[in-house]
């Protein structure tokens, strides 16, 4: 009897090329097995023959020879009066006309996916198969200005074939670039203040002049200027993976800081809380910090340091990424930490000194 191709795809047999397209669509986005891998082995039996059904029905030579012979005459299984098996197990049919004869050839579930998509895999770097890869990112970080990551970028999710949700189908003839492609660029207060060079080692797969896909390693040097902001983006244009029909996505850094043990950032400023006694409040104190860029800074105050006090110090803070010869300001809080209890002649004291 053999495989009910129409069934598998669930289309009426007088299915248009629109009802094939929408009902693959479908049903290998739901059985691809990236998007099974609790239950892989069969999610991919069942890939297999949802693409091979529509291999079959969206080809007009195969589907007129499927629908006179079934899954048996098409693959030479049961051969038709007429047919005659040729070479390495290829089904030989004439079609009428005194046309070239047809030839069946099975193909690959992943290709008939990256052609209709337009890219490979459902992301994460996904393995096996016909090269279903990401881009990927070594935890080979390199030293020089930037030292390197505490946190390793495992992989650049789909590597460039952007969401298979996103607008149409992709078919065969359609040329789309693929959506960007970001990952977050933890920096230090230090790297971002001073400016710093951090380089990083891609894999990706690009096509050779055969059309064969190859795998390049590439150093990005990653410039981040004095300055920068969390948020800043830093974009290496179609370093993504090479796919048909696909333009290669963008690479794109986002800048995060990490937090630091003294000072905050609050826009161009940096900010330091001291923590004080109530003698150091009313009786002066003096700041003493080390600066982003190493220097010794000795700030005394001998105002009256109050909770909502603030001392600011010019021209101390982050570099102004447009005018990086400009800064903001270093401001200075203070928690003043008051006497939880009193003694009655600490009390009468602090009455005569600040009544007199």
């Amino acid at each position: 009897m053999g495989v009910d191709y129409y069934k598998i795809l669930g289309v009426e047999k007088g299915a248009k090329d629109d009802d094939l397209k929408k009902a693959y669509r479908k049903l290998a986005m739901k059985w691809h097995p990236d998007k099974n891998p609790n239950n892989k082995k069969d999610a991919e039996a069942k890939f297999k023959q949802i693409s091979e059904a529509y291999d079959v029905l969206s080809d007009p030579q195969k589907r007129a020879v499927y629908d006179q012979y079934g899954e048996e005459g098409l693959k030479g299984g049961v051969p038709p009066p007429d047919a005659a098996n040729g070479p390495g197990g290829a089904t030989y049919f004439s079609t009428g006309g005194g046309g070239t004869p047809f030839t069946f050839n099975p193909r690959s579930a992943d290709d008939i996916f990256a052609e209709f998509f337009g890219f490979r895999g459902m992301g994460g770097g996904g393995g096996g198969g016909d090269g279903m890869r990401g881009t990927r990112f070594s935890s080979n970080m390199f030293g020089g200005d930037g030292g390197g990551f505490e946190h390793i970028f495992s992989s650049f999710g789909n590597g460039g074939g952007g969401s298979p949700f996103g607008s149409g189908g992709g078919g065969s003839g359609t040329i789309r670039k693929a959506a960007a492609i970001e990952r977050n660029l933890p920096c230090t207060l230090e790297e971002l203040y001073k400016g710093t060079t951090k380089k990083m080692k891609i894999s990706r797969d690009i096509a050779d002049v055969s059309g064969k896909t190859m795998t390049v390693e590439e150093i990005l040097n990653i410039n981040i200027k004095p300055g920068w902001k969390k948020g800043t983006k830093i974009t290496f244009p179609e370093k993504g993976n090479e796919q048909p029909n696909v333009t290669p996505a963008d690479l794109v850094f986002v800048i995060d800081e990490k937090p630091h043990s003294t000072f905050t950032r609050d826009g161009n400023d940096l900010v330091v809380t001291k923590r004080i006694t109530l003698a150091e409040a009313l009786t002066g104190y003096t700041v003493n910090l080390t600066t982003l860029d190493g220097r010794n800074l000795t700030i005394p105050i001998n105002n009256v340091i109050h909770p909502e006090y603030e001392e600011v110090v010019p021209r101390e803070g982050m570099p102004i990424s447009k005018d990086p010869t400009k800064k903001g300001n270093l401001r200075i809080k203070f928690n003043v930490k008051f006497p939880t209890r009193l003694t009655p002649t600490q009390k009468s004291k602090i009455k005569e000194l600040l009544n007199g």
